[in-house]
């Protein structure tokens, strides 16, 4: 009796990481882009990121404190929370837009299921959508322009050179869903969209209008590959994602037809980056099966290039993961591989 051992049932299963090490380490993979957000948009895209995540620390913590429940913040999923709902939102937004948007991501979206592990929708997510849903014109005007860039991402010259000041208040995703509409009655919307087509670099780099921490697609890649490289998170939703979007809009994207859309802008426009790497695959509200993650990323991906293609709004990522996020457990269900050695029953 003088040599204890611990006793637990199977699968004896150890492993260094931990639920703080593994949201600390996503933090410090969107620190790249928090400062690209800064350089791009100013000093004010970096205090709202101030705002938003102070705000969902309190909150989790004030309604853990009230409930009479372990206080559960330094685990860092509310930093998480509050860092993507701020890369979420324009840079013009008063400075009480991240404050609601998190406090009602911690407080309705992830406190009432019990906490991080039950939230079955992405928190962020949820509370972005309530933003846009409360406050669409503050969620949809951007007027600023980031630092070396124009909007639209089509360089100054060009705008000038071919007439084109009309979309400098629009993003891309605006300017192509604006100018395909009226592609058969404006001489210039054919130029416009040819010139966004060409304007990959600043989509790449950053140097376009959007949500302060979408826009820049390098930033995103390199916070991306050090989660990938950790095996925080895996390729299946990101690449069935970002391959469908890519295969549905160039064979639906396009304005000349079938299979003449650019599946590159698409890629590089709006969210899609910071969507399918950094809330696609949130370990709480994606599917835990190979097949079902794969199914989940192509769910995402119809969805979004239904939305940016046909629906309300230019951009559909947000909606698209929230959507899916209520199939998980369908996917789950659906997908279990079978029980190794279990014989058919007859």
């Amino acid at each position: 009796m003088e040599n204890k051992f611990l006793v637990s049932a199977s699968p004896h299963i150890t492993d260094k990481e931990s639920i703080p090490k593994i949201m600390y380490g996503v933090v410090l993979s969107l620190i790249p882009a928090i400062v690209g957000s800064v350089y791009f948009f100013g000093v004010r895209a970096g205090w709202l990121i101030v705002l938003a995540v102070v705000t969902a620390v309190a909150t989790e913590a004030l309604l853990q404190f009230f409930m009479k429940k372990p206080i559960t913040v330094g685990d860092g999923s509310a930093i998480v929370t509050g860092i993507l709902l701020a890369f979420n939102i324009p840079a013009e937004v008063p400075w009480w837009i991240p404050v609601v948007g998190s406090a009602f991501a911690i407080a309705i979206g992830k406190i009432p299921f019990g906490g991080l592990g039950y939230n079955p929708m992405n928190p962020a997510l949820l509370g972005r959508a309530f933003l846009l849903a409360s406050w669409p014109t503050k969620m949809t005007i951007f007027t600023t322009a980031p630092r070396d860039g124009t909007l639209s991402g089509i360089n100054a010259a060009s705008i000038t050179d071919f007439g084109l000041e009309t979309i400098t208040q629009a993003t891309p995703l605006n300017v192509f869903k604006t100018q395909r509409a009226v592609l058969e009655t404006s001489a210039k919307a054919e130029v416009a969209i040819s010139q966004l087509y060409d304007s990959y670099g600043n989509l790449f780099w950053g140097k376009v209008g959007g949500c302060i921490g979408e826009t820049s697609v390098f930033l995103l890649l390199i916070g991306a590959i050090y989660l990938i490289y950790k095996r925080y998170i895996g390729l299946r939703i990101p690449l069935s994602y970002i391959g469908t979007v890519a295969l549905l809009s160039w064979l639906f994207g396009g304005t000349k037809g079938l299979a003449t859309g650019d599946p590159i802008f698409h890629i590089l426009s709006g969210g899609l980056i910071l969507g399918a790497f950094y809330m696609a695959t949130d370990m709480v509200t994606s599917p835990v099966t190979s097949r079902g993650r794969i199914y989940f990323g192509v769910g995402c991906g119809v969805l979004t290039v239904a939305i940016r293609l046909v629906g309300g709004y230019p951009e559909g990522v947000s909606y698209s993961i929230l959507l899916m996020n209520l199939s998980v457990p369908l996917l789950d269900r659906y997908t279990r591989p079978k029980t190794f050695g279990k014989v058919k029953e007859k």
